[in-house]
């Protein structure tokens, strides 16, 4: 059938390869970066500091992660011209629904500001407290409540406020390679399946929840329970397994606030934001999360957004937009090549039974976003109940696995990546995140 597909319509084929050429470069992205960091040394201690090099900078943007999909789409925007012409490409690039990719930019920007920030390190310092306020106690914390708030809040915005506390708290006291990554695969995989406590917060979910009939109640039952239960059981696993590591930075972080208290590194209070200016971050935010669907509402709403910032500068961190339109552009590309998938993602979905469908869903969210994965699911009409709970677990069960498997996984990534300075590693990645996926799997399969 597929093959059939493939010669009716050679462009199918032509919109797939250039889509895994896409998903080859992401895997091959830190290697761009590490050249483009040898390539800056070279030219540094050839020029001196500061000099400049059109090499270094197309290597560093072929090396951003966040930029691959988008890159990628203009050769699938000449495929296409070529094949049906201008008005063709510009009539698909019209359908292409963009709302989620500006969402994302939009709640991004939002959720990392230093009012709504400091509130969230206030509400998880009070549970990290019971623990001691060791670096442990906010790692557990915040992997725990962090991820399960994303269903309220929606993935995004608990992805990137997870990821910034987990930066702030834990990854400053330079742990180890291993516990980094293990953190990334953990916060990755904890936010995937945190958001399915409600039927509007995870991607996946939204995308099918009108189509089935599923609502917050049905969400709770089937899903969000056994959630929780997984993100506790892989978080205890990691815990235990890195016990020494996380140990070890108590002792640092005990280490340097002696050195503060001494007087050796005098540490500056973090400004706080006046208690109204709080609150007008909370409701925007809030208003937001309600507004996902319509775009000219949300977009709107950050205009205003940026306008309270200006006038409120003081009270404010300067706004850096750069990190949410680079996660903003990959989604953009991602959901591009995504909407040309369809030719083989259902037919082969179509096939399995429910066991296969999990695992076969769970599978292909690594190499796709898992919100398209359940989009193309919910379009095959022979689905009975067992077959849509097993896609979806599998889709979201899936969603730490690579950085592309989640839409928020590429905010988690760019909030993090200055303690990852040649890149994120795919395989790395792939291997933090497997006991948490497996886990996962397991309690949606049998709980």
């Amino acid at each position: 059938m597929l093959l059939h597909r493939a010669q009716a319509e050679p462009l199918n084929a032509v919109a797939t390869a250039l889509f895994l050429l896409a998903i080859l470069h992401t895997f091959l992205a830190p290697r761009f970066l590490a050249a483009s960091h040898r390539l800056r040394e070279r030219v540094e201690a050839a020029h001196g500091p500061g000099a400049h090099s059109g090499k270094v900078e197309v290597l560093h943007f072929l090396g951003e992660v966040e930029a691959v999909f988008g890159i990628w789409v203009l050769p699938l925007m000449i495929a296409i011209t070529v094949a049906k012409g201008s008005k063709t490409a510009e009539a698909f690039l019209g359908r292409v629904n963009f709302t989620e990719p500006l969402f994302v930019v939009v709640v991004m920007a939002l959720a990392s500001t230093r009012p709504v920030l400091s509130f969230a390190e206030a509400v998880m310092g009070r549970v990290a407290r019971l623990g001691g306020g060791t670096p442990f106690a906010w790692w557990l914390s915040t992997l725990t409540l962090g991820p399960l708030l994303g269903s309220l809040i929606t993935e995004p915005a608990a992805m990137i406020i997870c990821a910034l506390l987990l930066g702030r708290r834990v990854l400053d006291l330079d742990p180890t390679r291993r516990l980094r990554y293990a953190t990334l695969g953990l916060l990755f995989v904890n936010v995937s399946v945190g958001g399915t406590l409600t039927h509007f917060a995870a991607p996946p979910v939204l995308m099918v929840a009108a189509r089935f009939g599923w609502d917050t109640p049905h969400m709770l039952a089937n899903f969000g329970w056994k959630a929780a239960v997984a993100i506790a059981l892989s978080n205890l696993l990691y815990a235990a397994i890195f016990r020494k590591d996380l140990q070890a930075l108590a002792a640092r972080a005990e280490a340097e606030a002696a050195a503060r208290d001494a007087g050796a590194r005098p540490d500056e209070p973090t400004p706080r934001s006046p208690v109204w200016i709080v609150v007008v971050h909370l409701v925007l935010l809030a208003l937001v999360v309600k507004a996902a669907h319509t775009p000219p509402l949300f977009v709107g709403l950050f205009l205003f957004f940026m306008a309270f910032h200006a006038a409120t500068a003081p009270h404010q961190q300067p706004l850096d937009l750069r990190a949410p339109i680079l996660v903003g552009f990959f989604l953009a590309g991602l959901v591009v090549h995504g909407a040309l998938q369809q030719w083989w993602i259902a037919p082969v979905l179509g096939r399995l039974d429910p066991l296969s469908l999990l695992f076969g869903a769970a599978g292909l969210t690594a190499f796709n976003d898992n919100a398209a994965i359940t989009y193309l699911a919910s379009l095959v009409p022979t689905f009975d109940a067992a077959a849509r709970y097993a896609v979806v677990a599998g889709a979201v069960a899936g969603g730490g696995l690579t950085v592309i498997a989640n839409a928020p996984n590429p905010a988690g990534q760019a909030a993090l990546a200055r303690y990852f300075p040649d890149g994120v590693k795919p395989a790395s990645l792939a291997a933090a995140a497997l006991a948490p996926t497996a886990i996962v799997l397991a309690c949606f399969l049998w709980l």
